[in-house]
């Protein structure tokens, strides 16, 4: 224990001045790696060791550099509620089996579903992550308004809406030619006039509507949809309204997060990652839900072995809400953090990444060689190159060849645009401008826009291209 408490220390103490990017696995250091337990007990010095050595070949998410993808830092205080969790090794997919622990994780949904505006007796799960979050709130919505015949129930997007809704539908049995992508705007939320065109069409089809997903910050820009239009949409065309708030959501915390995520309070179901926007460890999600009632419907079973169990007046058990049968104690991760920082830390925190993003974004506009089609509405920045794709993607190399800072990029109408989201509970002002610094260095080296196209840039929302 002692030799594993020394190993945290020596990472944590290390990762702030750590590559963004760590080294090339070889293929001989793959193979020692995946060597096959011995038969007889080994030496806990030297397998921590090579864990340490694998552990090396790795993006470094837990580092203040890592703006690729959505960051994820990773509070040390919800580790050792892993380990004390992981310890005691309690089962609470049913709650007469830990009563006392299953309180402690209402406790944290019961805080949650006030956050976000839902009513009393709303309630919902600590999953693995969004995507089983959206597993069972898909699965939940179509036994709610389809019942067991669901073959033309319809599902309607965005472009710009996660995959795992699309993954979510296909196992929940939902044919692929029904989940209907709609139209967004030219600032790249879902166009809810149309939406409303295309449900009426696929009703006059034979279609059965009956989901429909908003985005409270999508993983590409961070864009938030127009929730109280779509909301609004759902009740008149009696849809389950989903919000996809996997990215976005714990703005929420925070003044602006909540202007600018309004109307979420009216979703029937939301999908929350803490292991982004509340710092916590991979492997930590959150279904939110107004009705308890329909997510149980769809999911709870019984089994003979099960009749002996006894009672307890803390609801519900876990394992009626979601896929999972035995679940392990996922609260205290969340729990703990809360309690021992305050929950002023983290609205403060995700305050500074808001401030950061638009930090980037106005520093960004000073350069010419960078055009940049929105402005950052949560806390990522997307810019590319005014010399066109093909200079974009050498800018992105550059940039990450630098080992300090890591970026990502996506595609908006077609064209390569980087990602910098800002959002590891250890980036600060020094980190963002030293990614900053890195930007202004490389793009020099990258060929300039060809003679006659016009060098663009944008403060406000235009279409990615325009």
């Amino acid at each position: 224990m002692d030799a594993a408490g020394r190993f945290v220390v020596s990472f944590l103490d290390g990762v702030h001045d750590a590559p963004a990017n760590g080294p090339e696995l070889p293929a001989r250091a793959a193979e020692e790696f995946g060597t096959p337990p011995a038969e007889h007990a080994g030496r806990f010095d030297e397998l921590l060791a090579t864990f340490g050595d694998a552990g090396r070949y790795a993006l470094e998410t837990a580092g203040p550099r890592f703006f690729a993808y959505i960051p994820t830092g990773g509070l040390p205080s919800a580790a050792i509620a892993e380990l004390l969790a992981r310890a005691v090794n309690r089962q609470t997919a049913l709650a007469w089996a830990a009563p006392g622990l299953v309180a402690m994780e209402e406790g944290v949904l019961r805080w949650l579903c006030a956050e976000f505006g839902l009513p009393a007796g709303s309630g919902g799960v600590i999953t693995t992550g969004a995507s089983m979050g959206t597993l069972s709130a898909v699965v939940a919505a179509r036994h709610h308004h389809l019942g067991q015949a669901f073959g033309d129930g319809t599902v309607y997007v965005t472009e710009h809406t996660h995959f795992c809704v699309a993954k979510a539908a296909r196992i929940a049995g939902i044919a692929p030619e029904n989940m209907r992508v709609v139209p967004t705007t030219r600032d790249l939320r879902m166009d809810v006039a149309a939406a409303a065109r295309v449900i009426a069409a696929d009703r006059a089809a034979g279609r059965r509507p009956f989901l429909i997903v908003g985005t409270a910050g999508s993983t590409a820009t961070g864009t938030v949809d127009p929730l109280p239009d779509i909301a609004a949409l759902a009740r008149r065309e009696d849809l389950w309204l989903h919000v996809d708030a996997a990215y976005g959501g714990f703005f929420q915390l925070t003044e602006r997060g909540r202007d600018r995520l309004a109307g979420i309070a009216s979703a029937d179901s939301i999908t929350l990652d803490p292991h982004k926007s509340l710092f916590q460890p991979h492997g930590t999600g959150v279904l939110l839900v107004r009705d308890p009632g329909a997510l149980r419907a769809a999911h709870v079973d019984e089994a003979p072995y099960l009749h002996d169990l006894g009672t307890t007046d803390v609801p519900p058990n876990y394992g009626d809400l979601g896929a999972e049968l035995t679940r392990e104690f996922r609260g205290l991760r969340l729990w703990l953090p809360l309690h021992l920082h305050g929950v002023a830390a983290f609205r403060d925190a995700l305050d500074e990444k808001l401030d950061l993003a638009a930090h980037a974004y106005d520093e960004l506009r000073r350069v010419p060689e960078v055009h940049l089609p929105l402005r950052p509405e949560l806390s990522t920045v997307v810019f590319r190159h005014v010399a066109g794709d093909e200079a974009t993607r050498r800018l992105l190399d550059r940039i990450n060849s630098s080992g300090r800072v890591l970026l990502s990029s996506t595609s908006l109408d077609g064209h390569t645009v980087i990602r910098m989201c800002v959002l590891s509970h250890r980036s600060h002002a020094e980190h963002v401008d030293e990614a900053l610094d890195v930007i202004r260095r490389c793009v020099t080296r990258v060929p300039t826009a060809p003679a006659g196209r016009p060098r663009t840039r944008s403060g406000g929302r235009t279409r990615q291209g325009e």
